[in-house]
């Protein structure tokens, strides 16, 4: 599956890296019916069949946890207006808004993800961009690996809270942050392969049938590496006679979200970032 990421400058030195939504229309548009939860007996017949080996049985646990919360989730936000559920579920929107955009986009390569695809201003230089993208990559890792750990730790501490007649919410918000460092540890592997210098690295995609390879060594030619870059005379008219130094306006950056199928509120992460 090939990704897009969309770079441009949003504010000084501040670049907006961001990927296009996906279509939650898809499968309905295909007609066809949501699949139903997993059950802990499917879950067992998972983990318990052979030929799986352990960090893919670790994570069948983790997607089946993370399908609990995020139904869970969607209940909370149907629920009442005023309700005990709708209120847990605004303020969780609230916490939410507070999550660092590049995580957003970390977690969004997921290991699906064989090739990359970065539209950028033909007005900077493309070898800046990937570097860039590459450190967010690096930065990510090691990022994410330390709040993992911390998470995880927290997680016996938050869960004493069951004892009290109310929803455990800080432990089921401690979950749901490990679940995402996790995700977002995972992508910033990924996309550090994707954007990666010529190296034996590639082997990796020429494994997973992703390229279509036929050479021993991948980097000998250029048309076999795993990331694309894209400069765009059209995200250039849209930063035109802009002051970058204050920022880009909203209807600006309205305009390129509708053009790129962006999602506003990222984007403007990136702007408003201290």
């Amino acid at each position: 599956m090939q990704a897009r990421v969309v770079v441009f400058p949003v504010k000084g030195r501040a670049w907006c890296f961001a990927l296009p939504r996906a279509s939650a229309a898809a499968s309905a548009a295909d007609g066809a019916l949501p699949p139903p939860p997993p059950t802990l007996r499917d879950l067992w017949r998972g983990i318990s069949s052979g030929g799986r080996t352990a960090p893919e049985k670790a994570e069948a646990v983790v997607d089946f946890v993370a399908d609990k919360m995020n139904r869970a989730w969607i209940g909370f936000g149907s629920a009442p207006e005023g309700s005990m559920k709708s209120r847990i579920h605004s303020f969780g929107l609230k916490l939410l808004s507070r999550v660092r955009p590049s995580e957003v986009l970390l977690k969004s390569v997921t290991k699906d993800v064989s090739a990359l695809e970065i539209v950028h201003p033909a007005s900077i230089n493309s070898r800046l961009v990937r570097r860039r993208l590459w450190h967010i990559a690096v930065r990510g890792a090691s990022v994410h690996k330390k709040f993992l750990y911390g998470s995880v730790c927290l997680l016996p501490v938050t869960s004493v809270f069951t004892v009290l007649p109310l929803p455990n919410i800080p432990f089921f918000w401690v979950l749901f942050r490990a679940y995402s460092h996790w995700r977002a540890l995972q992508g910033s592997e990924r996309l550090q392969l994707l954007v990666s210098d010529c190296s034996d690295q590639w082997k990796v995609l020429e494994k997973e049938k992703i390229n279509s390879v036929k050479d021993d060594n991948p980097c000998e030619n250029a048309r076999y590496s795993p990331w694309k870059l894209r400069p765009s005379e059209k995200l250039d008219r849209f930063l035109e006679s802009k002051n970058l130094d204050e920022g880009l306006d909203c209807d600006t950056i309205l305009s390129i979200c509708q053009e790129y199928d962006l999602d506003k509120i990222d984007v403007l992460k990136y702007r408003d970032l201290p």
